[in-house]
């Protein structure tokens, strides 16, 4: 349950984090709410998915699947550009987070 609810985490992180630029677009408080809320609900499912998992897997996992999922986002929601340097990376920080989870102790 706890690798779960650290997926979901991702998912508000990457929500969080392109909320902050959609938010900087749109200049409005309203808009200017999300990424705000989003932060509480972000932290708050990290610290429940921690619960069940080593603070270090859980944080590596988050920040990793966060970083490449925002970058996504960002080509696809903004269509910011990518080199190829940059998607080398991205995959050598997948095959981090796969191993990481792959070998987890939880």
């Amino acid at each position: 349950m706890s690798w779960l609810i650290l997926a979901v985490a991702v998912f508000t992180e990457i929500c969080w984090a392109l909320s902050l630029k959609w938010a900087a677009t749109l200049a409005t408080w309203q808009a200017s709410a999300v990424p705000i809320v989003l932060s509480f609900v972000n932290m708050g499912l990290l610290a429940l998915a921690m619960r069940g998992l080593p603070a270090g897997t859980a944080y590596a996992v988050w920040t990793g699947c966060g970083a490449v999922g925002v970058i996504i986002g960002g080509v696809l929601l903004f269509g910011d550009k990518v080199s190829l340097v940059q998607a080398c990376f991205m995959a050598v920080t997948v095959v981090g987070i796969v191993g990481t989870r792959l070998f987890a102790q939880a």
